[in-house]
């Protein structure tokens, strides 16, 4: 049987870009003709989605998919991490939980997960012409080799050609490539096949004779220099340049920003509004006085909540609601404003705790992990976004919390909270959203604003495929996967 030939992305730190030029390939490879699917072998992310099957994956490979024009499947993703606390996470097998760990025992235990990820990866390889293979973090974590199954390891199970990518925006690019590739062993340094230098913004000519310095020293030649490209694609991780507090426009909607902030990306949608702020806050300076207030998801939410407890976030926000502030909790956010949370089983971290009392809910952690998709229709919305009656939502639940709601919404007043992520994504709704707080300020809403969600989408892997197949050397790209190691 024809097996799929694969190219590997890694790269020479956390937040190089991986993800997006992985997605740009993803694209790229489609236009041109060939079957692909992206791949990663263990993702450590908070933000996760639920397939059609009902199995949790990490968001990176479902953006990737969706740039390769495929369904995502948990395939792409067999291991995935959720951090629980600072040494210790979740651990996700093929879309299910196998419980918490430490990052100590997960070090001695993850050899054990290669026949996952090798049937996975092999499903995958007997279906598609090409497989897009993402790294972790930097193949030259020395300390971490002896196990590696996401970079160097994985790449000679399959025996994929590496290109590397070092992020010039952060400074010391071509140290980053050069000692990279040193700290490699001899076998490894010859799976690197080229260079990719990301993030650029100038003048190329400036960097060339960094370039022919670099290869000189690593001896494979730079694939090409990818600009800066500003398209509005999902990020993968809270290193996100999303999660600032930023500047301050016509309607102004703060986000928690939790310590353990999960699926952030929940909230995009209001971000594409030229007159909307959409500020990551994490103090009371920060936060002032915005139109809408937005408590997102955690992977902790007792402790989470204890920080908003200690830092005062929950007493302003409290202080807000009651003078008429909508507040907007999803998952994790909508358990904080209930009533009550309960941990019995120490499925996170243990314990029970009051919460804010907005909302008529409780919620106490069971063993299982609810893991969903869903679609309906807004009914019975009163209040500021009584508008949003009629429209249709999509999106997918992932919570340990049960708590009492028979509705995709609980409301009490101006305070609302939903256990799906995605309810903002669809066609009217983040627009609906801001037509309210625009009325409720005088204000008038932005006719030009209003565009297709998924047209855009598209729009944006389309911008992206353009800018990295332009910036890249493609037929170097397509005679490392045709010749492979």
């Amino acid at each position: 049987m024809k097996q799929a030939k694969p190219i590997m992305i890694q790269g020479t730190m956390s937040n190089a870009g991986k993800s997006l030029i992985c997605a740009a390939l993803c694209r790229i490879f489609k236009q041109d003709g060939y079957r692909v699917a992206p791949f990663k072998s263990q993702n450590m992310a908070l933000n996760s989605f639920i397939t059609d099957e009902g199995l949790e994956m990490g968001r990176a490979q479902v953006v990737q998919a969706e740039a390769a024009g495929i369904k995502p499947s948990v395939l792409m993703n067999p291991i995935l991490l959720k951090p629980t606390t600072d040494v210790g996470s979740q651990v996700i097998v093929n879309g299910e939980v196998r419980g918490n760990m430490r990052a100590v025992d997960y070090f001695k235990y993850k050899k054990e997960l290669i026949p996952y990820i090798m049937h996975a990866y092999n499903t995958l390889a007997a279906e598609n012409d090409i497989i897009v293979i993402e790294g972790a973090g930097s193949p030259a974590e020395i300390n971490l080799k002896s196990t590696d199954i996401v970079n160097m390891g994985m790449a000679k199970m399959v025996n994929a050609p590496v290109l590397l990518v070092g992020d010039i925006d952060r400074g010391g690019v071509f140290a980053q490539l050069y000692g990279t590739v040193a700290l490699l062993e001899e076998d490894e340094r010859a799976m690197v096949k080229a260079t990719i230098i990301n993030k650029f913004r100038g003048d190329v000519k400036i960097l060339e004779p960094g370039l022919d310095m670099l290869y000189d020293l690593v001896k494979v030649p730079c694939a090409g220099v990818v600009p800066y490209t500003h398209v509005d694609i999902d990020d993968e991780d809270s290193l996100s340049e999303r999660l600032t507090s930023g500047e301050r426009k016509e309607i102004d909607i703060a986000v928690i920003s939790l310590p353990r902030i999960s699926n952030f990306t929940d909230f995009s949608p209001f971000s594409r509004f030229a007159t909307v702020s959409l500020r990551y806050v994490k103090n009371v300076f920060e936060l002032g006085s915005p139109d809408m207030i937005i408590i997102p998801g955690t992977k902790s939410t007792i402790s989470d909540l204890k920080w908003m407890r200690q830092n005062g976030l929950e007493a302003e926000i409290l202080k807000k609601a009651s003078r008429g502030t909508p507040v907007f909790g999803i998952c994790g956010g909508l358990q904080m404003l209930g009533k009550n949370i309960s941990d019995p089983y120490t499925t996170e971290s243990g314990g029970e705790i009051a919460g804010m009392g907005l909302l008529p809910i409780e919620t106490v952690f069971a063993k299982e992990k609810t893991r969903t998709q869903t679609e309906g229709t807004f009914e019975e919305i009163k209040g500021i976004f009584t508008s949003l009656n009629g429209l249709s939502y999509r999106g997918y639940e992932i919570h340990m919390g049960q708590s009492d709601t028979a509705t995709a919404v609980v409301q009490s007043g101006n305070v609302y909270g939903s256990y799906i992520h995605g309810i903002f994504d669809e066609n009217g709704i983040a627009e609906t959203v801001i037509r309210a707080l625009c009325d409720k300020r005088g204000l008038t809403f932005d006719e030009n604003a209003v565009f297709d969600v998924h047209a855009y989408r598209e729009s944006q892997y389309d911008k992206l495929a353009d800018a990295v197949r332009e910036a890249l050397n493609m037929e170097l790209v397509y005679r490392i996967l045709e010749e492979g190691v």
